[in-house]
C-alpha cells in the first residue's frame, strides 16, 4: 500500500515509524510536515521529528507554508498516485483538492474518542475537565475540523496524577497500532465509515497563556486538573514574582491532615515534610509537589521550603499582567 504520510511533532513519530517497520505492508512514498521553525530557549531552527526519521529512511519530504497555496506541492503529491494519505498531528488543513487524491480517501489518527474533544489540543482538554478516560480514533477526513466518519476506536484510562506529557505517548502508540489495524481493514473492505453525531461534539482548542493562569478561588480538583493538563507552563505570582507550578497532588488521594486550617485561597497554609506545600483552595487545599521560580531550575516544593522561597503565611496572588 503507496502511503503518503502527513504530520510533523512527536505524538507523529510512531505512527511513522510503525509503517516504516521492515517486512510491513506499506510503502511510505512521501512525507508532508511544517517547516523547520526555531525551537527551545535558544530558538534554534530545528527540523521536525517527523522529518528526521523520513530523510533517514531517504523519504522524500515537503514543508509547504500554506499546502492549499503551493501548486508544487499539490501536483508532486498527484503524481505520488498514493493508495492513502494518513494524517497524525500534522497541523494544517488539508483542501478538498488534497482529500480526494488518493483512492482509499485520507485516514487521520486524532487523540481522542471522537466527537469529543475535535480540535489542536484534545489529549489536554480532557485532563484539564476531569476525564477518566479518553483513546484514539481514526477517521475518513473530511473538509471539516475533525469532522469525518470514524473508522476506529480504542480507550486508554488516565490516571488521576497523570500529566498530558505523560499521556501523549502512550496515545501516540495506540493511535499507531490503531492505524495498522485500520489501513489493513480499509484495504480489504472490512470497515463501514460511521459518521459523527455533531450534536455530542465538544471542543479543544489551541491553549493561550490566559489557559495557565491559576485561579485559586477555583476547587483544589479543577486546579490539580489544570497543572497536570497543561504542564509546565502553569503559574501564579508570589511576592510579586511569577512562579511555575509544575506538579501538584491528587486533592482525592492527598487530602491535607486535620490540624491544617482551610486558609484563604491562595495561602500557603501547611507543609508536607518531604513533598511540599499545602495551599487552600476556593474548595479544598491542593498539595504543591513541583515549582519553578524565574531564572531557575524546576526544583522541588520541599526543596523551595528548605531554601527559604516558600513559607506558611505566603500567598498566591494574580500577577497584574495575566
Amino acid at each position: 500500500m503507496r502511503v503518503v504520510f502527513f504530520g510533523t511533532p512527536e505524538f507523529a513519530l510512531p505512527s511513522l515509524r510503525i509503517l516504516l517497520q521492515p517486512q510491513s505492508p506499506f510503502e511510505v512514498v512521501g512525507l508532508v510536515c511544517q517547516p523547520d521553525r526555531p525551537q527551545g530557549r535558544g530558538q534554534k531552527v530545528l527540523p521536525p521529528a517527523t522529518k528526521v526519521l523520513a530523510q533517514a529512511h531517504g523519504i522524500p519530504v515537503w514543508q509547504p507554508v500554506r499546502l492549499r497555496r503551493d501548486p508544487q506541492v499539490l501536483a508532486a503529491l498527484e503524481a505520488l498516485a498514493a493508495d492513502v494519505f494518513v494524517v497524525v498531528a500534522y497541523g494544517q488543513i488539508l483542501p478538498l483538492t488534497v482529500l480526494q487524491m488518493p483512492k482509499l480517501g485520507c485516514v487521520n489518527v486524532h487523540g481522542s474518542l471522537l466527537p469529543a474533544y475535535r480540535g489542536a489540543a484534545p489529549i489536554q482538554w480532557a485532563i484539564a475537565n476531569g476525564e477518566t478516560e479518553t483513546g484514539v480514533t481514526t477517521m475518513l477526513m473530511d473538509e471539516g475540523m475533525d469532522t469525518g466518519a470514524i473508522l476506529l476506536q480504542a480507550k486508554l484510562p488516565i490516571g488521576p496524577e497523570q500529566t498530558s506529557l505523560e499521556l501523549a505517548p502512550q496515545l501516540a502508540q495506540l493511535g499507531a497500532e490503531l492505524l495498522v489495524e485500520t489501513l489493513l481493514k480499509l484495504e480489504k473492505g472490512e470497515l463501514t465509515p460511521i459518521p459523527q453525531d455533531g450534536s455530542q461534539a465538544t471542543y479543544a482548542p489551541l491553549l493561550k497563556k490566559p489557559d495557565f493562569h491559576l485561579d485559586w478561588q477555583r476547587s483544589a480538583q479543577a486546579l490539580h486538573n489544570q497543572i497536570r493538563a497543561f504542564s509546565p507552563n502553569c503559574f501564579t505570582g508570589i511576592e510579586g514574582q511569577r512562579i511555575k507550578i509544575v506538579r501538584s497532588a491528587s486533592p482525592q488521594l492527598h487530602s491535607p491532615p486535620p490540624e491544617i486550617p482551610q486558609g484563604s485561597p491562595g495561602e500557603v497554609v501547611g507543609l508536607a515534610r518531604g513533598e511540599g506545600i499545602y495551599v487552600a483552595t476556593g474548595e479544598g487545599s491542593l498539595l504543591i509537589r513541583r515549582a519553578q521560580l524565574p531564572g531557575r531550575k524546576e526544583q522541588s516544593a520541599w526543596d523551595l521550603v528548605n531554601g527559604g522561597q516558600l513559607k506558611v503565611g505566603m500567598r498566591f496572588e494574580p500577577l497584574p499582567d495575566s
